[in-house]
């Protein structure tokens, strides 16, 4: 594993100590580092007054897919589908031929609420399994939290021209309030970094999940007033409201493979005696 160090708020790469595209985040030994990661991508339908929300779910069903169907709040015809990979090329080679074919192939795409993003690390995280690929299935498919408010945002330039520690305090202030929320259960995130994989060119890709619509639209609420949404963000949206008809963590085989391997993980461990804290 390359030995490199935390870039930090502020920090420019210096291309001769090299380039590392993993996630960084530090645990008790030190730092830690995952080249593991979910791209995850909502897409828009208009379903049009015939297409029954039944006949999706059944084919979702049928083809042993993951993911979360959502009835659109803002449009009466419109179903948004959620779906995430570890390799990107599964969303061509697989989701592909899928929504190609009846009855998602009858259904209007609507490109202009497609969002598509990668988990990420911020540094500080000391279970990066955790953070990249459990806690947004986790949280995109939680029963009891079917409300979601799904929206790009791009930031302005002169964020990253500001002092480290003037945007590290910005980014606390923004996710002390996220915190808040979540730990009165009233919203949930998802955060996505999306850069270079949006078509309008926007940063980063929120999803705010939870049992209720109200708190969702107050968390958005509460964070127009912090410093960094008030003076550096660029624009935001458009946005997508939606609840779950259709909830499922893992496809079949999926769950199969991560059972198997979590065993072998395990088996492993045991005859070394020790577990690494590099995460898988």
């Amino acid at each position: 594993m390359q030995k490199t160090q935390p870039t930090g708020f502020g920090r420019t790469c210096n291309v001769a100590e090299g380039i590392s595209i993993a996630e960084r985040g530090r645990g008790e030994s030190g730092p830690v580092e995952s080249n593991e990661r979910l791209f995850m991508q909502l897409l828009v339908f208009d379903a049009g007054p015939d297409v029954d929300e039944a006949v999706l779910t059944g084919a979702l069903q049928q083809a042993d897919m993951h993911g979360v169907l959502y009835a659109d709040v803002l449009h009466a015809r419109r179903v948004g589908l959620l779906t995430w990979a570890r390799d990107p090329a599964w969303f061509v080679a697989d989701l592909r031929p899928f929504l190609n074919a009846a009855p998602f192939g009858d259904l209007a795409l609507q490109p202009a609420y497609t969002m598509t993003g990668r988990t990420y690390a911020i540094g500080y995280e000391s279970d990066l399994e955790e953070v990249l690929l459990r806690r947004p299935v986790r949280h995109a498919t939680t029963e009891a939290w079917p409300w979601a408010v799904w929206y790009p945002l791009r930031r302005k330039g002169t964020f990253v021209t500001e002092p480290a520690e003037e945007q590290r305090r910005m980014l606390m202030e923004h996710g002390g309030i996220g915190m808040a929320y979540g730990r009165a259960d009233h919203a949930h995130d998802i955060r996505l970094a999306c850069h270079g994989l949006d078509a309008n060119d926007n940063d980063f890709v929120v999803a705010l999940v939870g049992r209720e619509l109200a708190p969702l639209s107050k968390v958005v609420e509460h964070m127009r007033k912090t410093k960094q949404t008030s003076e550096y963000m660029d624009h935001m949206g458009p946005f997508f409201v939606g609840h779950a008809v259709w909830q499922q963590p893992a496809s079949r085989g999926a769950a199969d493979q991560d059972a198997a391997g979590q065993d072998a993980a395990g088996q492993g461990a045991a005859g070394q005696g020790a577990a690494s804290n590099a995460p898988r």
